[in-house]
């Protein structure tokens, strides 16, 4: 089989580039190695930036967005007992973000490619790619035991930080940056009304929390905990009785409780690999960059490379031009760098750190007033969240 751009990865990152090319006529194939109900089974992120809003749209799939999707204008961060709002369309002159589901974007993304004839191989097994330093590069998998070869002009490798294709690089030729942060999040979704019509993120000496929704009756909340925590030692009731005692007092007592209905432990880490080309191989998204998801970057990061890509992939093959794949590593890491740093900056500000002096606990603390004191600060904070330009 033969096909321009070769994609490793059937996730949003992976989908919404094979979509955005198919409508440019550019012929693709995404690869996956789970099934579609594998891929939808999972719970992501879901507060989107305006400029990843604009890639669905073109796209042609972003009409369930608009639709269902909550536009907010702002957050909130609470912390000793009290609660400060970031006007966060005040601060932007008019920006805002949409909070919609992860699972909801891939399911529209994979019913888009269903309507226009994409082809997405589920099951695909044992990906690997070949000669990507070469004008000849293609991919081998095996599906139902039968071995196959695709062969491509251009490799995308969207596949996550555990795929294959930043793997595939040769050593020496990739640096890699890392830093693993001594906690994680412990989420639970539940089908209750949310406790806030905006997200809180909460600042606590017992750590970290966040109200997050998915939508009027799907609520999403998250506690941080030790990383040698396991869900097992969490009951529901553990949880919500542990979240009631980071919120201001008015706002447990509001908080609707029930059972959870997916429970999951995700750990911190900021991560950065570059160069994000090597050869005919670009790297997209997890693959190349992991953030902690306090400052709602991760999905929102990896679409700033699919923009990138598409708007390159485009010009090559309507124009003849290569300046945009030539260049696309240096604008999309320029961007990454950016939300990397806000993130990190976001969760120092608001995470318990079991490791902090007091000097540095009191330069946390400063560090927030701050922020909640001056426009100037709350506009950059805001500035980041909305999405910077492309």
């Amino acid at each position: 089989m033969k096909t321009q751009v070769g994609i490793i990865g059937g996730g949003p990152s992976g989908l919404l580039l094979s979509q955005l090319l198919h409508v440019q006529g550019i012929d693709n194939v995404v690869l996956e190695k789970h099934t579609r109900d594998y891929v939808l089974s999972r719970i992501r992120a879901g507060v989107l930036e305006h400029g990843f809003a604009d890639l669905m749209r073109e796209a042609r799939c972003g009409e369930r967005m608009d639709a269902e999707g909550e536009i907010h204008d702002g957050f909130e961060i609470a912390h000793e007992g009290r609660r400060d709002r970031i006007d966060l369309k005040g601060l932007t002159g008019g920006n805002s973000v949409i909070v919609y589901g992860q699972t909801e974007l891939t399911r529209d993304l994979y019913d888009a490619r269903e309507k226009m004839g994409g082809l997405v191989v589920h099951e695909a097994l044992d990906v690997q790619p070949h000669d990507i330093g070469t004008d000849s590069p293609y991919l081998t998998y095996e599906q139902e035991g039968e071995k196959k070869r695709l062969d491509c002009e251009y490799i995308i490798g969207a596949d996550g930080f555990h795929g294959v294709s930043r793997k595939s690089i040769p050593k020496g030729k990739i640096r890699e940056f890392e830093r693993v942060y001594p906690f994680g999040w412990l989420g639970v979704l539940s089908e209750t009304k949310p406790v806030s019509p905006e997200l809180i993120y909460a600042r606590h000496e017992r750590g970290f929390a966040l109200c997050s929704l998915r939508s009027q009756v799907l609520s999403r909340y998250y506690i941080q905990v030790p990383l040698s925590d396991t869900t097992d030692q969490w009951s529901d009731d553990a949880f919500w009785e542990e979240l009631k005692l980071r919120l201001p007092e008015d706002v447990s007592a509001k908080l609707e409780t029930g059972p959870s209905i997916e429970k999951s432990i995700a750990p911190l880490r900021s991560f950065v690999a570059e160069p994000m080309r090597y050869g005919n191989m670009f790297l997209a998204g997890d693959a190349a960059h992991i953030v902690p998801p306090t400052g709602a970057r991760g999905l929102n990061s990896a679409a700033s490379d699919i923009y990138y890509l598409y708007h390159a992939m485009r010009d090559r093959y309507k124009k003849g031009d290569d300046s945009g794949l030539e260049a696309y590593s240096a604008k999309a890491l320029a961007r990454v760098w950016k939300g990397q740093r806000f993130s990190w900056w976001m969760t120092m500000l608001l995470h318990k750190f079991p490791e902090n002096a007091p000097f540095d606990q009191r330069l946390q603390e400063t560090d927030l007033d701050y922020l909640l004191s001056s426009e100037a600060a709350m506009a950059s904070l805001a500035e980041n969240y909305v999405g910077l330009a492309f």
